[in-house]
């Protein structure tokens, strides 16, 4: 991508409306903008990342056997009173259609998902199964907050799994589980997530929450000291020690919930009268659960854990771009060799973002660091002088000198 076609704008100055670092650099360096409070569109560079991050839940949720659908959006009021949700969720959104008609957009997808499973699901021989959703999701939230952390508008991964036992749905619960795990790994936070004992509301006494630590978070976590088990703020009075180790000292930390999965029961397949024919001959309830993560959320996560004064500092596997190329001079041998070495970054398949801009170099080091791309390739007259680039990774302070027939190297591709 040549940077001066890119559709974005940066801002060297803090933004006055922001209210977490992540919502700050992401404003500041083009990466979305906001319409109106808890509302976003995510530009051409935040887009990448998000269908970035939309690829590693993806390719995780199909690795469990999870098959993906789409589901409405608009979705009926008759479905959401069978649950008694029309009445008594305060976030959802109702909208009038025409001849009095009401709907729901959809905050979750139980409404739609369960009679859609009643449609296929007669007999034991048709559970288990799971089935996701990358979708956009509404909430009337009544304050969002720091940015893409808390929005009334937003991309989320739902899963749905429908078991005929307990046994078969906590052994599912449990690969879920290390799934999860697997994801926030890959997207650069494990180490600062915790799977966190949570209350599971109305349905079951407990599920689990993944929470990131960082201080822009509004959740309260406490990790025992002793074996790292985390609870939740609400549930911690149930628990002066920990539940798994009996150690009674933990560290308080303010964190995000970047994920959570949580056990339905019969919750929603009893109201919709989904069940299935047994072994023995007799009709029983469908046991269901329940796995959300929340894309954009998360995108700000990474952020907050993720950054330093100068900027973004993304995780390779998330990164809008692998290499930030950079141009100094605008001599005919440096454009030449720049736009050449483009052209074989790129037939390698690197993402790359080459910045042929006329700018000091100054102004392109500090917008590549705004930026936060995983790699900054710097060619000049200096550099072709040694038939060489400067290289500096966004997450270190040291610039190397590297041949430029050796630069494939770094990236360590085939």
């Amino acid at each position: 991508m040549l940077q001066s076609k890119l559709f974005y704008k940066t801002n060297k100055n803090k933004s006055a409306l922001a209210d977490s670092v992540s919502h700050d650099l992401l404003v500041r360096a083009g990466y979305i903008d906001q319409l109106m409070a808890g509302v976003y569109s995510f530009m051409p560079l935040g887009f990448r990342v998000l269908k970035n991050i939309e690829d590693i839940i993806r390719k995780n949720m199909e690795a469990i056997g999870g098959q993906e659908l789409l589901l409405p959006v608009l979705q009926p009021k008759e479905n959401w009173q069978k649950t008694g949700r029309w009445e008594t969720l305060d976030i959802l959104f109702k909208v009038k259609g025409s001849g009095d008609k009401e709907y729901a957009m959809g905050p979750t997808h139980e409404e739609v998902v369960t009679p859609l499973a009643k449609k296929m699901v007669f007999s034991y021989r048709d559970l288990p199964f799971s089935v996701f959703q990358i979708q956009t999701k509404f909430r009337d939230e009544l304050r969002a907050k720091s940015g893409i952390l808390r929005t009334r508008e937003f991309l989320m991964k739902d899963l749905y799994s429908f078991h005929a036992t307990q046994a078969d749905f906590d052994a599912y619960y449990e690969k879920l589980a290390k799934v999860y795990t697997n994801i926030f790994k890959e997207v650069g936070i494990g180490k600062i997530t915790h799977r966190t004992l949570a209350s599971g509301g109305s349905f079951s006494k407990y599920s689990d929450e993944f929470q990131t630590i960082t201080n822009a978070g509004e959740d309260i976590i406490y990790i025992c000291k002793k074996c790292s088990t985390s609870i939740n703020k609400e549930i911690k009075a149930e628990y002066p020690i920990c539940p798994k180790c009996k150690a009674n000292e933990f560290e308080e930390k303010k964190s995000i919930e970047v994920g959570n999965i949580f056990p339905l029961g019969t919750g929603f397949s009893k109201p919709f009268d989904l069940k299935f024919t047994d072994k023995d001959a007799t009709d029983k309830p469908v046991l269901m659960g329940c796995y959300g993560i929340g894309l954009g959320r998360l995108m700000g996560a990474i952020v907050e854990a993720s950054h330093d004064e100068k900027g973004i500092i993304w995780p390779k596997s998330v990164a809008p771009f692998l290499v930030h190329l950079i141009q100094l001079g605008t001599d005919k041998k440096i454009t030449t060799s720049a736009q050449k070495l483009y052209k074989s970054l790129q037939m390698e398949h690197l993402e790359v973002l080459y910045d042929d801009r006329v700018k000091t170099p100054g102004e392109k080091f500090a917008e590549s660091d705004l930026l936060g791309i995983p790699y900054r390739v710097v060619i000049s007259e200096k550099t072709l002088a040694k038939n060489s680039v400067e290289v500096k990774e966004r997450s270190k302070n040291s610039v190397k000198l590297v041949k430029i027939s050796q630069l494939h190297k770094i990236f360590n591709y085939q």
